[in-house]
């Protein structure tokens, strides 16, 4: 869990008594983003960003949820805007601007943010260009990360608590349909990896904590089979109880965590 003393460390008020600020930003799992029986995506109160501020405020009562995520945001819009409307422009001006209005009174700021910017090399092109068309985009969402990071610690100060997650692989749903499936999965699961490791190394520069999804969904652990025929990984086990992906049309698949995912 969340150190409380981290959390304390960038508040004038640390015994609470005056309002205190939890920051959200990404993308649509910052808004707790969840299918309905339908199929529509729809923002929830369900989300990793609300179940982390209600165990907050056991110790501080008066903790308030703003979330700025945006479903479908990338490194470059959260930077340049595109997708969501902000009065700022972006969803990292309008951070910046609430932290510069609220220094000293934020408590905490997490962010996911990345897993949005590869998105069409899965979606476009055969399986051997994804692998490659992934790599491509790595250095720019680095950079990106980059730009995005040293704009929010500047803008919240050297002690506020910033919480960076690293992402699971929904695509290891895929293992259910047949031999493409499961390459892609597997392939998916990899560059994944990298990707992540990038995102660590990234988070960690800029004095950030890193919640590790991806480990905590056994990512990568296509080890000891189970399931009535033995051919089913841990990792989609994992992934197909924890996400929609494995939901039956309209509702999956669905890339977004379900309540006990989030």
């Amino acid at each position: 869990g969340v150190a409380l003393a981290a959390v304390l460390a960038g508040l004038r008020d640390p015994a609470g008594q005056r309002p205190a600020y939890y920051l959200s930003l990404g993308d649509s799992l910052a808004r707790g983003i969840q299918p309905v029986p339908t199929g529509r995506d729809v923002p929830t109160s369900r989300g990793y960003a609300d179940e982390l501020a209600a165990r907050l405020r056991g110790a501080l009562p008066h903790l308030r949820l703003v979330k700025l995520g945006c479903s479908g945001e990338t490194t470059s819009t959260m930077i340049h805007g595109g997708i969501c409307r902000y009065p700022a422009g972006s969803q990292l001006g309008q951070a910046a601007r609430f932290l510069r209005s609220h220094r000293g009174g934020t408590a905490l700021i997490t962010i996911d943010i990345g897993a949005n910017d590869p998105n069409s090399c899965v979606l476009s092109g055969g399986l051997s260009a994804v692998l490659p068309c992934v790599l491509t985009r790595m250095p720019q969402i680095d950079r990106n990360l980059s730009t995005i990071l040293a704009t929010l610690r500047s803008a919240a100060g050297p002690r506020v608590l910033i919480v960076g997650m690293t992402y699971y692989v929904p695509e290891l749903g895929l293992w259910h349909r047949g031999k493409a499936g499961r390459q892609i999965a597997i392939l998916t699961g990899a560059v994944a990896a990298g990707g992540n490791q990038m995102l660590v190394g990234r988070y960690r520069r800029f004095q950030a904590r890193v919640a590790n999804v991806f480990a905590a969904f056994r990512s990568s652990d296509f080890g000891t089979k189970n399931g009535p025929t033995g051919s089913v990984p841990p990792n989609v086990s994992v992934i197909c109880s924890l996400t929609w992906m494995c939901a039956r049309a309209p509702r999956g698949p669905n890339e977004h965590p379900d309540n006990a995912g989030y």
